[in-house]
């Protein structure tokens, strides 16, 4: 059974103003609670496109959103290559950008992604090291563990888990290994307990969060696939459309700011000044300055949605 919970689903509704007859993106299709709400606005012309690159969540969004086959298009496929996928499903000429009226990122793992023991995300179950979101790829938790270098592990778990214990936990590994390969997320979670002092672990998350979010955001290369897909994402977004973005730590939020930041066109004029000389001119506007977070509702109701932070941009 694939089930997850959607977060900020209402908020992201409303972010995509939708239309009914306008053409939009879910590039995270994942349980289709986002791509349900928004094929339930969309009128017979209209069109919702979905992206996701693990099979099992594309088979349950087909099922999902069958009430509405005739105005949703399923596609896997990582959204790095969403410009290249929407010139494909929308017959769009090669020498001209695909345009659609509103992109969604929810860039939560799934539930049933971090629940189900096999898939390897879980630092509360025993499983074989894995954590690939698109089965097809060579890459994964077992080869980075066993294979990299000891300052490659160290510096992952640094900047993308902001473990501050990072050369230590690094090192257990290469010790560990060095006897028998790394194996599965048991032995993981224990070698990062030893890594890390013990009044450190009495407090605090649990403390192999960090490495595994670290580990799993390095599998599936999360970040840089990100920085593209948004930049596409800008341009494939015709005048008056929008794109949201639900992220879900700070390094994900602070790609997408940034990235809007440098659309929104600020002058870049010395101050003094007298008038502005440096032309910039944005193709973004701010829907809303700051990020838009869950209502304490909905956190009553789903706890995993605590770090989460939608932000929307408009097309100029």
């Amino acid at each position: 059974m694939f089930h997850h919970i959607t977060v900020l689903k209402q908020e992201a509704l409303s972010g995509l103003k939708i239309r009914p007859d306008g053409i939009y993106v879910d590039c995270t299709v994942g349980g289709a609670g986002h791509s349900e709400v928004i094929a339930k606005q969309l009128g017979p012309n209209g069109l919702l496109i979905g992206f996701d690159q693990d099979e099992r969540a594309l088979e349950h969004a087909k099922q999902r959103l069958a009430p509405y086959a005739d105005r949703t298009k399923l596609i896997r496929t990582n959204f790095r290559y969403i410009e290249q996928a929407l010139r494909e499903a929308l017959a769009t000429p090669i020498n001209e950008t695909p345009q659609v009226d509103g992109i969604l990122f929810d860039l939560g793992v799934s539930s049933p992604q971090l629940d189900e023991a096999e898939r390897g995300f879980s630092y509360q179950e025993d499983a074989p090291l894995d954590m690939r979101m698109d089965q097809r790829q060579a890459l994964d938790a077992r080869t980075i563990v066993n294979e990299w270098d000891e300052a490659e592990i160290a510096k992952i778990l640094y900047e993308y888990g902001e473990e501050k214990f990072s050369r230590r936990i690094a090192r257990e590994f290469v010790n560990a290994r060095a006897k028998a390969p790394i194996e599965t997320t048991g032995q993981l979670v224990e070698l990062i307990k030893l890594g890390i002092p013990a009044a450190a672990r009495r407090s605090g998350p649990h403390p192999a969060k960090r490495t595994f979010q670290a580990i799993r955001i390095a599998v599936n290369d999360e970040l840089n696939v990100f920085a593209d897909a948004v930049e596409q994402a800008i341009r494939c977004t015709r005048t008056g459309g929008r794109v949201c973005v639900i992220t879900f730590h700070s390094l994900e939020d602070r790609i997408c700011k940034n990235t809007f930041a440098a659309h929104v066109g600020r002058c870049t004029c010395p101050p003094g000044f007298p008038q502005c000389v440096c032309n910039s001119v944005g193709d973004l506007h701010l829907v809303s300055r700051k990020p838009i977070p869950p209502s304490e509702e909905e956190l009553e109701q789903n706890n995993r949605a605590r770090s989460a932070k939608l932000r929307v941009a408009e097309k100029l």
